[in-house]
């Protein structure tokens, strides 16, 4: 697919994409595809509750039309991208090739074990920055999380590679699991400075999440308990701060800083939710944890997209309230 040129993009009075409820989108998060190579125990496959099988994946053309025409008529320019495992496409650069010209900030969720071969091509077709999913810095217990042999290596070697490449601030995600990997935030903040080290500055950015139970109940003997967590993060801060996005707190501590994400299962995330989701197989998400409304794209046809795309909003409503 050729590059497209980039389109002057309209301002000032735009239309915004609103749900009945006043919440804006300022962002569509695109899963690429259900496949990845690893098989993580609290997995919760952006909510999508189907049997999980081979299907037909969204086209770079759909996916770039989604995001040109949100772009265009309601000035979303910013672009997640999710999955399964995004690194799994082949035509990822394609797709984020053709995104560029229309997007601000274009950003990949990854479980890091093929970044170190891709990183540099995405950097060439525009990437701006990775999330990586790192748990544990040990071996036997990233086996267990993940039940996969022999990849915490490659992520780290991935997470090099990409601070090496610019594509930062890298943003570690990493679900806390009580008796398993709850006693390693000191281990991962001491790996966080010697990524900061490696690029010369605030690179790397610690992110502990709270496990979501509600995805996978038998799951619940693992949650960790998070308040404490938080009290000894504050007791050692040097500052603190709020972030808007669900009142999440940001400790920094030693040059280090940590972003605490508590579950979406709350009526906070939802009354703050800005995102649309678009699944695998092409379809508007409204909602994280529903599946019983989604809204399909079928095809690159301009005011078809707009269509599709309001009526996502009158499906969307807050699932906790």
């Amino acid at each position: 697919m050729a590059t497209q040129e980039p389109r002057e993009l309209a301002t000032g009075d735009q239309e915004r994409l609103l749900d009945d409820y006043g919440r804006a989108i300022r962002s569509l998060r695109f899963a690429l595809t259900d496949r990845c190579p690893l098989n993580c125990i609290y997995c919760h496959r952006e909510g999508d509750r189907r049997p999980k099988q081979e299907w037909e994946e969204i086209s770079p053309e759909l996916a770039i039309a989604i995001a040109r025409v949100a772009s265009e008529h309601f000035g979303i320019r910013k672009i997640k991208i999710t999955g399964g495992e995004p690194l799994m496409r082949r035509d990822l650069p394609e797709i984020i090739r053709g995104m560029r010209p229309f997007e601000d900030d274009i950003s990949i969720t990854t479980n890091g074990v093929l970044l170190q071969e891709c990183a540099a091509e995405l950097v060439d077709a525009g990437l701006d920055r990775v999330n990586v999913s790192l748990d544990t810095l040990q071996e036997d217990r990233y086996e267990f999380i993940t039940r996969s042999k022999h990849n915490l290596p490659r992520v780290i070697a991935g997470i090099y590679r990409a601070i090496d490449l610019g594509l930062t601030p890298i943003k570690l995600n990493m679900v806390l699991l009580k008796g398993i990997n709850d006693s390693e935030i000191a281990d991962m903040m001491r790996f966080v400075r010697v990524c900061n080290e490696r690029g010369r500055g605030n690179v790397v950015i610690l992110q502990p999440i709270e496990l979501i139970p509600s995805f996978n109940p038998p799951l619940e003997r693992y949650k960790a308990d998070f308040r404490r967590l938080e009290n000894e993060l504050k007791s050692k801060a040097s500052e603190t701060r709020t972030r808007r996005m669900q009142r999440r707190k940001k400790y920094f501590i030693d040059g280090v800083e940590v972003e605490v994400v508590h579950p979406i299962d709350n009526t906070e995330f939802c009354a703050n939710c800005s995102r649309l989701r678009v699944t695998s197989d092409g379809k508007l998400k409204p909602c994280l944890l529903r599946d019983d409304n989604l809204v399909p794209v079928e095809s690159t046809d301009e005011a078809h997209i707009l269509n599709q795309l309001r009526l996502a909003m009158r499906y969307r409503e807050p699932y906790f309230r």
